[in-house]
């Protein structure tokens, strides 16, 4: 599908931008894009203070759109999030009062630390985008894009998410520390957070739902295709993962694929490109005997490259 050249001028500006947030981690702000344009929500693990929130709010700073902010704690309810009902005595009937969830962009913040029942509001709407409350149907802003922060599981006060909400989740990323020379440019103020003031918004949410369109209407060879088949069949067999990668994980898969190649101005998708999405999509939703991370690359040298 042919695509403007001002769209993709708009979202590699956009790139560009989140750079100047943070600087050095080029790969982490391809993969937001990615995720972004795949049509999932993503999942950011990293210990406090590496640059998660700011990353989130980067994003919302760089689009044409309202943003929203949880901060899980312990102590959060499910109506802390999705809102709640209130009765009006003097019109008789209850009015519906909104919750943060109701923003295109979320940044749910520490989301490991709220309890499971806190956590599983957000799982309908994030797989549903929609939220029930008293018996009643909300749907929520379209489109809808949640970015979590959670701490490593060893920390203290963490809830470990479940399985059905991690699988929710199109990636998971971590940011890691700053190299010597990104970090110098932190302390001086001259990348992160200070510069989130001079953010402009420099595309809009009509760009990404065309590039969303030009990056699913884009070609899969049998040949690729074959070769996807053949991963997730082996990921299957028992040999390398005690559970593997499921239809929909296999979907997302592709779809990331395209995106990448996408972003790289090709008009095809290759196994280089499934190779490069391939433990942030899919290394979450799997489980393993030993290092999910050993055995997901284990697993991706055992099947053949095509020609």
């Amino acid at each position: 599908m042919p695509m403007s050249p001002d769209i993709q001028h708009n979202i590699q500006a956009l790139e560009k931008q989140l750079a100047r947030a943070l600087s050095g981690k080029q790969t982490a702000i391809r993969q937001l894009i990615i995720c972004l344009l795949g049509g999932g929500h993503l999942l950011i693990e990293d210990v406090p203070g590496v640059g998660k929130t700011t990353l989130a709010q980067a994003l919302a700073a760089s689009l044409h759109s309202d943003f929203g902010r949880i901060q899980f704690t312990a102590d959060l309810l499910p109506a802390d999030i999705v809102g709640v009902e209130i009765f009006d005595p003097l019109e008789k009937t209850f009015t519906f009062h909104a919750g943060p969830i109701f923003h295109h962009i979320v940044l749910a913040d520490e989301i490991n630390r709220a309890t499971p029942k806190a956590q599983s509001a957000l799982l309908e709407a994030m797989a549903e985008g929609q939220v029930s409350i008293e018996r009643k149907t909300h749907m929520l802003p379209e489109p809808f894009f949640v970015i979590a922060t959670q701490n490593p599981f060893e920390h203290l006060g963490t809830f470990p998410l479940p399985e059905s909400q991690l699988d929710r989740f199109f990636m998971r990323i971590s940011l890691g520390y700053p190299d010597a020379q990104a970090e110098r440019e932190l302390l001086l103020g001259e990348v992160g957070r200070s510069q989130l003031q001079s953010f402009k918004a420099i595309t809009s949410w009509q760009d990404i739902t065309q590039a969303r369109q030009a990056i699913a209407a884009m070609p899969i060879s049998d040949v690729l295709m074959d070769y996807v088949l053949k991963l997730l069949a082996e990921s299957r067999n028992g040999k390398w993962l005690t559970q593997g990668i499921s239809p929909r994980a296999g979907h997302d898969l592709l779809t990331a694929a395209k995106a990448h190649a996408w972003l790289d101005g090709q008009s095809y998708v290759s196994a280089a490109d499934v190779q490069a999405v391939w433990l942030p999509c899919l290394g979450h939703r799997v489980l393993a005997a030993g290092d999910i991370e050993a055995a997901m690359q284990s697993l991706l040298e055992q099947v053949a490259v095509p020609a």
